[in-house]
């Protein structure tokens, strides 16, 4: 019909708003999973790139906070036992915050429940899990958690743990999934940090293996060589206390030679006995032994005092049981520093072995350019023998046998004068002979050993062992006959304090600068009383006297008494 209007079309009852009003939140809910996989994708890259353990660590935790949109975000480190936390990194919580809330927490709680269960842990409040365990005063609020396990190939090496996401939402399945992405890169970037850490760490041995290879090859005395390995290892390790031990003359004590770092004073020239020292376990051991507390160890002895402020230490034979111990190297930390690792003590035993067959090879040159300059002697020995010496005979029974047939008094008076220095000649020649074939050691023990070989002996007799302190060249710079006196007065010194002292400590120390030896013996017991006898005391003084020295005697303000000794070695 004309004029009557066409139907229009009818349309959905959702009307066109709502249609766009959907399709915007889509494009919404796309682009924010694009932002957050580019975020993610970023994070990783991030995280990657760094080669320092520390800084990945450190970039880890940032980029989790970012990627889930947290406000606080921390990564705990288990520690060796794998109970407690070893180290902590934060993001979110300032400095002061960290000062005012006092020492990282090391596992209890919540994040112990995360160690004990390395699984992912999403909570919307934090207090209602049964393992909640609180915060410490001055500890921000936190009610939103998200936990996750890092696991660094088949070990968990640590957590990250992210808190409060920003806008007061709770964390959902996406949040997650993505964090526990970047906990998988985040084990692969710590992975390989490690591995570099340890490639730089063998170069850094390897290095110092080569410094001490060619200081010994070199012809530099062995005390150079020994601080050497000494500075070496306490700089690779981040040790405050490095020192290295050889074995007393005896072999039943140990020296410590070279002492650098931390009260260095307090250990340098200190004589330990194999028993109650971590040096001395581990040289008996022929292996390193380890302390997680050096000054708790019931395994030590605490006198003398020497481990203040220190805490692990670990103790490494030079040498082998089949090669020998040459001596050892001792490392400590400060306290509450981390204890030292198995891979950290494999590389000092590592590197105290090269340092052993470096030395070894440098004796076996000192020995052989030794061998060289006896044989060198035997020869000159041998043709002053077989041809000087028959030449000047010859000469002089040709004198003789000429002087009959002078007969000027005179004349033949000079001419049996001259067989005369012939014979003398031929006496100082036989002398020099025989001290070119002369070889050393056949002088007994040094001084190091007689000194220590006497307060061993002591010991029972005073009921405790005397520490005993020896620094210089004592056996080198100190001659036989002084060396006698000063092991009768250490011995008179020790008998004394046995018999009048009631002393229950003493200690002993023997010092050379090369010019003076001096002895000092100390104790704690009633001092020497003004009207006591003295005989020893006066055997003491006429000893040195002899010999250009003195005794002094004083009782310090401590209590006990003190008897220096001191006698200059150009007596000789």
């Amino acid at each position: 019909m004309a004029g009557l209007e066409e139907p229009r079309v009818s349309l959905p009852q959702l009307k066109l708003d709502e249609l766009l009003e959907e399709l915007q939140d889509r494009i919404d809910v796309a682009r924010g999973t694009r932002e957050r996989m580019r975020s993610l994708l970023e994070a990783v890259l991030t995280v990657g790139r760094e080669l320092d353990l520390e800084q990945a660590l450190h970039a880890i935790v940032e980029a989790a906070a970012v990627v889930v949109d947290a406000g606080y975000a921390a990564l705990g480190v288990i520690g060796p036992d794998g109970t407690r936390l070893s180290a902590f990194h934060t993001v979110g919580v300032t400095e002061k915050q960290i000062s005012e809330i006092g020492p990282y927490p090391e596992g209890h709680g919540i994040l112990g429940e995360l160690i004990r269960h390395p699984e992912p842990l999403r909570l919307v409040k934090i207090s209602e899990h049964p393992a909640s365990y609180g915060f410490p005063p001055n500890h921000p609020p936190m009610n939103g958690f998200l936990g996750v396990p890092i696991r660094v190939r088949d070990e968990v090496f640590g957590n990250l743990y992210l808190t409060e996401k920003k806008g007061g939402a709770a964390f959902d399945e996406d949040d997650e999934s993505v964090l526990s992405t970047l906990a998988v890169a985040a084990g692969v970037a710590i992975d390989n940090a490690r591995l570099y850490e340890d490639s730089r760490l063998r170069e850094r041995w390897l290095q110092a293996n080569a410094e001490i290879t060619h200081s010994l090859m070199s012809g530099s005395e062995r005390s150079e060589a020994l601080d050497l390995i000494a500075e070496c290892a306490r700089e690779i390790t981040g040790a405050a206390l490095a020192a290295v031990a050889m074995p007393v003359e005896d072999g039943g004590s140990l020296a410590v030679e070279i002492a650098v770092g931390m009260d260095a004073e307090e250990h340098r020239g200190l004589v330990l006995p194999l028993h109650g020292t971590l040096m001395g376990l581990a040289y008996s051991a022929a292996a390193p032994v380890a302390s997680d507390d050096v000054t708790r160890d019931a395994r030590i002895s605490p006198e003398p005092p020497r481990f203040g402020g220190l805490g692990p230490a670990v103790a490494v034979p030079i040498g082998t049981g089949e090669g020998g111990v040459r001596g050892v190297v001792l490392l400590a930390r400060e306290a509450g520093r981390p204890v030292f690792s198995e891979g950290e003590t494999e590389m000092l035993r590592g590197f105290a072995g090269q340092a052993a067959i470096a030395m070894e090879l440098a004796e076996r040159r000192a020995d052989a350019e030794e061998i060289a300059v006896l044989q060198d002697r035997d020869r000159i020995a041998r043709d002053l023998h077989d041809l000087a010496i028959q030449r000047l005979f010859a000469t002089g029974m040709t004198l003789q046998s000429a002087g009959r047939f002078i007969e000027h008094p005179e004349a033949s008076e000079r001419v049996l004068r001259a067989v005369d220095d012939l014979d003398e000649t031929i006496k100082i020649i036989r002398s020099a002979i025989f001290g070119l074939r002369a070889r050393e050691g056949t002088q007994g023990s040094g001084l190091r050993a007689r000194a220590v070989r006497a307060v061993d002996e002591a010991a029972p007799v005073l009921g405790f062992a005397p520490s005993v302190r020896m620094e210089g060249l004592v056996d080198t710079d100190v001659p036989r006959d002084i060396a006698d006196h000063v092991v009768a007065v250490l011995s008179e010194a020790l008998t004394n304090i046995a018999r009048h002292a009631h002393a229950d400590r003493a200690q002993v120390a023997l010092t050379t600068d090369g010019n003076e030896v001096v002895l000092t013996v100390s104790d704690n017991g009633v001092g020497i009383p003004s009207e006591g006898h003295r005989s020893g005391l006066r055997n003491m003084a006429e000893r040195a006297e002899q010999m250009g020295g003195r005794l002094d005697v004083s009782g310090p303000d401590v209590g006990g008494a003190l008897i220096e000794w001191r006698v200059p070695l150009s007596a000789k």
